[in-house]
Order: structure tokens, then sequence, then C-alpha cells
């Protein structure tokens, strides 16, 4: 299918490896996940119910993880990949749930495995960054009619966490992005970012949903143990609104020191609102995160509302979504 053409509303972009994938839009069914308190807290509980039908012995647990590897692609990357993080398109194909996986992803097993509660809270988690981000730029870009709109997305693969932001003001404040608008991808890795610039161009085609906004799509390789880059890149938005972002990137898998630098980078370089996902600290979390080689910080909001501080920065507003809490960081 066309990367620009639409089914049932869906829009679908390609991969630079020439995967087909459906562009998650939060806004609107399949993606959009209830997110009042409720429906997040029941999302949770199942999640739960569900965790605890699957505990059996670990040496049984790893003979099973074995066998499975053969037919599924996901239990591969999930459970045997010696990389220290989940790579963003596969995180991205979780996201999408059994009933959008791509060829190569598509095994009963792989269905299995997407068909868990762990993809709508993977979905709520991008959903929940989207619309703090969404809702922290209606003030600032209503005051500055003007100024050109910059968000920066540290670590976020194909950062559809801010293309989903302007989708939200898109649907809810169409006026407001009616100027150039960039979206700014730091990542030390190539292959989200080339997704997430064929998925914007899939959007502003006539009759999708970001169709007439005039956005730019840029990807930087950048490592964020080192914020000369974007120390450099944020002087030249002084005249702009900016914002930030990282959906599962730098506030999860980023040590303390990364995390307080590129902060302070930004508190310095005049953005005001920063949003992102950090990790669950409960034993729960712990628990998963020890059955996979991922090297996540479960720091949850107590870990980090410190490094926050030392960055100029406080939550303003967070979202739980079990696996992790999304964070809205203000001016201290």
């Amino acid at each position: 299918m066309p990367s620009n053409q639409a089914s049932d509303d869906i829009v679908f972009a390609e991969t630079r490896d020439g995967l087909t994938l459906p562009v998650i839009d939060v806004t609107r069914p399949p993606f959009a996940e209830p997110d009042d308190p409720a429906s997040v807290a029941a999302l949770g509980e199942g999640f739960v119910k569900w965790l605890s039908r699957q505990q059996m012995p670990s040496f049984l647990t790893k003979l099973l993880l074995r066998l499975a590897a053969r037919r599924s692609r996901l239990v591969r990357i999930l459970f045997m990949s010696d990389q220290g993080y989940l790579d963003s398109i596969t995180t991205y194909v979780l996201k999408l749930g059994p009933d959008h996986l791509p060829p190569g992803f598509d095994s009963p097993m792989d269905r299995r495995i997407a068909d868990t509660p762990h993809a709508p809270l993977l979905r709520l988690r991008m959903q929940q960054v989207a619309k703090l981000l969404a809702g922290a730029l209606r003030e600032p870009l209503a005051r500055n009619a003007a100024a050109p709109l910059h968000l920066i997305n540290i670590a976020g693969g194909p950062a559809l966490d801010s293309i989903n932001a302007l989708i939200v003001l898109k649907r809810s404040d169409a006026d407001l992005l009616k100027r150039p608008i960039a979206i700014d991808v730091l990542d030390s890795q190539t292959e989200g970012p080339a997704f997430g610039a064929n998925a914007l161009k899939a959007l502003q085609a006539e009759g999708a949903p970001l169709h007439g906004l005039d956005i730019t799509f840029t990807h930087r390789t950048y490592d964020w143990d080192d914020t000369a880059m974007l120390r450099a890149h944020l002087e030249g938005l002084h005249d702009a609104v900016t914002a930030a972002s990282s959906e599962g990137g730098l506030f999860e898998y980023g040590s303390d020191d990364a995390i307080v630098a590129n902060l302070t980078a930004l508190r310095e370089g005049g953005v005001a609102h920063v949003a992102g996902s950090v990790t669950s600290a409960t034993e729960l979390r712990k628990r998963m995160i020890a059955q996979t080689r991922f090297k996540l910080y479960p720091r949850g909001l107590e870990g980090f509302a410190p490094l926050a501080a030392r960055a100029g920065y406080a939550i303003a507003k967070s979202e739980p979504a079990l696996f992790s809490d999304q964070v809205l960081l203000g001016p201290a």
C-alpha cells in the first residue's frame, strides 16, 4: 500500500527497511485509549491479572521462551537480544496491537505477544506524553501568534509523541498551528527518525490529520552524554516557541548525569516545558525489567523529581500508566 494512502481512516508509512506500518493517531480509533482515571486503573489491573496467570518456574519459563523465539521475532527481540534497550521500530510495532502487525512480525506467537495488555499501555504512554505536551503549548502559542514552533525530541525514535501533540492541537486549536513548525529529532539511531519523517509526510497528505500545516522534520545524530549539539541548536531558537519531549527515551534509559545535563541545556536554552516518560519504581516493574536485558532505570517520580530540580525544573503534572509515569516539567 502506498505510504500516503489511508484505509478506514488509518494513514500508512514505510520504514527504511520497507515495512508498511499504520501511523498511530492517539485522537481516534483504533489507537486512542480511554485515559480517564478509572479506565487507566482498569487497564493496569488487567495487566496485573494477566501477568499473574503467566507465572511458572524460572527454568520452564526460559525453556518456553527459547522455543517461542524460534517462531516469534518479537520474543527474540524482547527476551533474547543483547541490546540494552528496545529499539524504536520494535517499540512502535508493539504499540500497534495484534490487528495491525506487519509481515515479519505477524506469526501466531507475535500476535499473542501483541495481544497482551502491554500494547495499550505503550499506546497510552505515548498518548499521555502527546496530550501533556499539547496542553503546555496552548498558552505560549496563543501569546506568540507570529512565532515559529520548534518541538525538540530527544531519543524519541520516530517522534510520534511530538507528531501526535500536533494532531491533538490541530483537532482542538487549529489556528494556533498557522505558523512554521519544526520537529527536531536528536537520536543516536536512524531507523526510527526515518520512519517518523515518512509518517509526518503521510499525515500531511490531502485529507490526512496534518494536511495544510507547514511542518519540517529534521534528524540530528545525538549522544545525550554530550549536550554541545543541543546547546548550539537552542541558541538559534530565541524567537521561537519551544518545547521538548522524550517518550521511552532519556528519562527511562539515561543516567542521572545525562538527564541533568540535557535538562540543564534545555532550561538554559529557554525551553519552558519538557514532557516525557519515567519508568515506574514499583516492585512489579522491577521484576519485569529483570526478565529482560534492557538497561532501564526504575526511578519513579520520587527518584526523578530531584534530577529535574537540579536543572531548574519541577514536575507540573504527571499521568500514570503502570509501567511508567508521564511527566510535564515546568520552571521550578
